[in-house]
């Protein structure tokens, strides 16, 4: 048999493919082809009423699911239900307050609490206010059996004074106006006032009685949604994510979920939770101090290690946790910010805000900024040499040069800079120190150098004067010290501008000053970036009494700029962040004040910009008067050693080592007064003159010497090179 197109077998049924509906097999007879054009069949009575009800109800009960699943839906679910808490929650909040207002419950939560955490001078201080609250209590309860009677009394009292007062009030008035009638004026009118007020109240009564119940509403939830009186879970995003107050039981909980399997099994089996770990969380600045005995087991540096978890635990950023060891045994410090309060700048620096501001470099301290806690972070530089150092770009000299600055202020102190940057950062002390040099070039190194030198020269004069000699203060300021130290150029003699070895000008001059500079206030403050062995040996970063380090890159280099001590007691700059922790540094110093038990603090620079910087050194030279500052360093006359070792020669082939120092010195004393035989034998190795021995002594050539400058010229001339 052959089916029409268009129709399709399925077991013995037929479906046309036009034809969505349903076909009932038929039983009763064959297959039945369902033409297209063929008139449909009619179905039973009520069949399709029953397919047309059911599809209803699938239909309706899938709109409502929609509806009521549907993320609008649930949006306006959870704001009724948080707004309608709010009102709820802050009832009972408000009926708290009351309660514990006119009951001891407020005293006898905060003794309990001082008993779990240990604090027995907290419980009975507790304990005290507790037994003064109770005997004022009583006090107020028996003073009210004594009211009604002192109430009527008052009140007699009052009306007869009024009566009284109202009498003789109309007295006078009917006197002055010569009327009788004007006995009862006074009278008259109180009951007036007295009418208009309650013709007043009875206007108003009626909305205050409509508003009054709303108004209560509306406080119940302004209270209820300052406190966040809602479930967790109808609460904004943004609210739980805001960084949540500092409690007791978060301290606790952040705590045990660090991962340290010892700790989180004590503070399970602690009876109080864990809170006797804890000391009293005390309000530090922007944010809370505590301190946590650890119990048996957990070392201080586990928690230190995680860092990051135990911020996360607390709902704060890594930044906003600091951790510090006290001198306590097994005890971790743990200095929370409050969220977001790290990112907010400190107000302005002391010298920019008061014009009248002077220093006093023996007894002074520089107002340099502020300690995490908001406390005015102030810091000595007497007979102290400074290194501080960090990343590029985060506020070295901005905070190198703010101490400057405060120290120009006292007209004592002279300066000598050298700017290894050479961009004007330091261009407001000219007129201020006596020497400066910008730029970046070998030659400015050279110059810095030689200014070091000047310095050392400068100290041992001061060591060699006579005992209770008075010297006024000279610092020395090298900013961009890498620059200087990682310098290859080599002097006529073949020593090394930098490098870190005993031939290097720079390194050697800065050892020398670091040695005894402080004893007679010769200082040296230096300032470099991205601290390693090279371009900060080890023996100059360790001569600094002052360290202080920007952000940085690692632990080690945390441990070159501030020391093993203070990375270890917790210092740690290499977790700032660099660009946003601009100008906040990490001090390790006697000369501020640091917590006890601390190796370090951290201290948020004021940032003086440079016009600011300029304002303050044009006070500073009105305080002192005019000085000359020299921008080069007088290096005095140019001197040829080998060509000077000829000339002492003379016209002898050989002559003592000994006697060539001695009349070198003749020639030049400046030059050579220092000279020793280490000097001139450096001077003369490698040439070919170098000296030799002659029937047991130490001699030098002439002819070899002569030979060696021939040649040397012969190499430098015009003809040499055609």
């Amino acid at each position: 048999m052959t089916e029409p197109a268009g129709t399709v077998p399925v077991m013995g049924t037929v479906h046309h493919l036009d034809d969505h509906r349903p076909t009932p097999p038929d039983t009763t007879g064959p297959v039945v082809n369902l033409v297209k054009d063929s008139a449909p069949q009619p179905a039973a009575p009520d069949s399709a009423p029953a397919v047309r009800r059911v599809s209803r109800a699938v239909r309706t009960a899938r709109a409502l699911r929609t509806a009521v699943t549907h993320e609008r839906t649930r949006t306006a679910g959870r704001f009724t239900v948080r707004h309608g808490m709010y009102i709820v929650g802050g009832g009972r909040i408000v009926a708290r307050r009351a309660w514990e207002g006119r009951t001891a419950s407020r005293y006898e939560r905060m003794l309990r609490a001082a008993e779990a955490a240990g604090n027995l001078d907290l419980a009975t201080e507790w304990e005290e206010r507790l037994s003064r609250f109770r005997a004022a209590r009583h006090q107020r309860r028996m003073d009210l059996l004594s009211a009604p009677v002192r109430a009527a009394k008052g009140a007699a009292a009052a009306a007869g004074l009024t009566a009284g007062g109202l009498l003789l009030l109309g007295i006078v008035l009917a006197v002055a106006n010569e009327n009788f009638a004007d006995l009862a004026t006074p009278t008259l009118a109180l009951i007036e006032l007295v009418r208009w007020i309650v013709l007043i109240i009875t206007v108003v009564w009626g909305p205050l009685v409509v508003l009054g119940p709303w108004a209560a509403l509306l406080a119940l939830w302004g209270v209820g949604r300052h406190q966040q009186a809602a479930p967790q879970w109808v609460l904004p995003a943004r609210a739980a994510d805001a960084g949540a107050p500092i409690t007791p039981s978060v301290v606790v909980t952040a705590l045990r979920d660090l991962g340290i399997a010892p700790l989180r099994k004590a503070v399970k089996e602690m009876g109080d939770a864990g809170a006797a770990m804890l000391g009293p969380i005390r309000i530090a600045g922007c944010g809370v101090e505590v301190d946590v005995t650890l119990p048996s087991g957990v070392a201080t540096d586990e928690v230190q290690k995680r860092r990051r978890k135990l911020a996360e635990n607390l709902a704060r950023h890594e930044h906003e946790v600091f951790i510090t060891l006290p001198q306590a045994a097994r005890t971790v410090r743990l200095w929370i910010a409050d969220s977001g309060a790290l990112d907010e700048p400190i107000g302005p620096s002391p010298l920019m805000t008061d014009t009248t501001l002077t220093a006093d470099y023996t007894k002074g301290k520089a107002p340099w900024g502020q300690d995490l806690r908001g406390d005015a972070a102030l810091i000595s530089l007497y007979q102290r040499h400074m290194l501080i150092t960090g990343l590029s770009n985060q506020g070295k000299t901005a905070a190198l040069r703010a101490l400057a600055l405060w120290l120009a202020l006292d007209p004592r102190v002279e300066f000598r800079v050298a700017d290894l940057k050479g961009v004007g950062d330091w261009g407001m002390f000219d007129g201020l120190a006596t020497v400066l040099i910008q730029g970046p070039t070998d030659d400015h190194v050279i110059e810095a150098t030689e200014m070091l030198e000047d310095l050392v020269t400068e100290m041992e004069r001061r060591i060699q004067a006579p005992p209770g000699t008075v010297f006024t203060p000279l610092i020395g300021i090298v900013d961009e010290a890498q620059v200087a130290f990682m310098c290859p150029v080599l002097d006529s003699e073949k020593r090394p501008y930098g490098g870190s070895k005993a031939t290097a000008r720079y390194f050697m001059a800065a050892r020398k000053i670091h040695n005894q500079g402080r004893a007679v206030d010769v200082l040296l403050f230096q300032g470099t970036q991205d601290p390693t062995d090279q371009n900060l040996p080890k023996l100059v970063r360790e001569g600094a009494h002052t360290r202080a380090s920007l952000a940085l890159g690692t632990e080690s280099q945390a441990r070159m700029a501030l020391g093993d001590k203070a990375v270890d007691g917790g210092a740690a700059p290499n977790l700032l962040r660099p660009g946003l922790d601009k100008g906040t540094v990490v001090v390790a110093s006697d000369g501020i004040k640091i917590p006890a038990g601390q190796a370090a603090i951290t201290v948020r620079t004021h940032y003086i910009s440079t016009d600011d910087a300029a304002e303050i050194a044009t006070r500073a030279k009105a305080l002192r008067g005019a000085v000359t500052t020299h921008h080069t360093i007088d290096r005095g006359e140019e001197r040829d050693p080998l060509t000077d070792v000829l000339t002492v020669l003379g016209d002898t082939s050989r002559v003592l080592t000994t006697d060539v120092l001695k009349r070198l010195t003749a020639l030049s004393e400046d030059t050579y007064g220092t000279w020793s035989h280490l000097d001139l034998k450096r001077v003369l190795d490698g040439t070919g003159a170098e000296p030799y021995k002659s029937d047991g002594r130490m001699v030098v050539g002439r002819e070899r010497l002569a030979r060696v400058l021939a040649n040397r010229d012969a190499e430098g001339s015009a003809s040499a090179t055609e």
